[in-house]
């Protein structure tokens, strides 16, 4: 197939997929006006059944709980797919060396991280781990949740490596541990929807106190828990996948230098 040919099927396709997109946003209701009868049912049940002020979190890790560990194993198959094939490969490759590519980085002429960017960083390490524990804490009581908050988490180990600190960010985040800490977070999940069916009860049922009132942090039975799970294993996977692309990218360099 010729480039021109490439060219001109990519433009036909585009052009379907523009005129689908404006097709459906022609039939999109009103900003404001909401025609389906889930969203009023939802508000009016979500508080008094699960004691939940973050409905969504209520939605997402308790009406539609069986949809989210989907969701969930989806990212920790992508990470472990990743991890695997990576971990192979670069394994192969380093039998044929005398010294790992962690070994020979060490010894590379790189340019220094500016110091407003590394203050910057480093600054902004531990506020951004404790928003993102916060945010994995609470999505019981206000619009937040695990996966947004095990991204911020995780973010906040990126912000290590990115103030220049690669072996810190090595450091801080064992590979062992965050296989352990995937696996505990996607394997609770299930453990919980599990643990109901054992009472006889359907698979992810809120069977846990939902506590004395709503909007509390001990409130809202397994959300919180499946919240906090999700958090632990988003953070984990997302730390692991950058891991192995920076030790993929490390070891691209060090042959790209031998060869020179």
């Amino acid at each position: 197939m010729t480039p021109k040919l490439r060219l001109w099927l990519f433009a036909i396709a585009a052009a379907g997929l523009v005129a689908c997109y404006l097709w459906a946003f022609g039939g999109l209701p009103g900003f404001g006006n909401y025609p389906g009868p889930y969203g009023p049912e939802i508000l009016k049940r979500a508080i008094p059944e699960t004691n939940a002020t973050g409905v969504v979190s209520a939605i997402n890790f308790d009406y539609r709980g069986f949809d989210t560990i989907g969701e969930e194993f989806i990212l920790f198959a992508a990470a472990a797919g990743m991890s695997v094939v990576l971990r192979r490969l670069r394994g192969e490759r380093e039998q044929q060396q005398d010294r790992s590519p962690a070994d020979e980085v060490m010894n590379r002429n790189v340019p220094p991280t500016s110091s407003p960017l590394r203050v910057a960083t480093l600054v902004l390490v531990g506020p951004t781990a404790l928003l993102g524990w916060w945010l994995a804490t609470h999505a019981q009581t206000n619009p937040s949740g695990g996966f947004q908050g095990g991204v911020i988490l995780a973010s906040a180990l990126m912000l290590v490596y990115l103030s220049g600190e690669s072996i810190a960010f090595r450091r801080f985040s064992p590979v062992d541990l965050l296989d352990a800490a995937e696996a505990m977070g996607a394997g609770g999940f299930a453990a919980v929807g599990l643990a109901a069916i054992v009472q006889g009860l359907p698979f992810l049922d809120n069977y846990l106190p939902l506590g004395s009132s709503p909007g509390t942090v001990t409130s809202s039975g397994t959300i919180a828990l499946i919240s906090f799970l999700v958090g632990i294993e988003v953070a984990a996977a997302f730390i692991l996948i950058v891991g192995e692309l920076l030790e993929q990218t490390l070891l691209r360099q060090v042959r790209r230098e031998g060869k020179s």
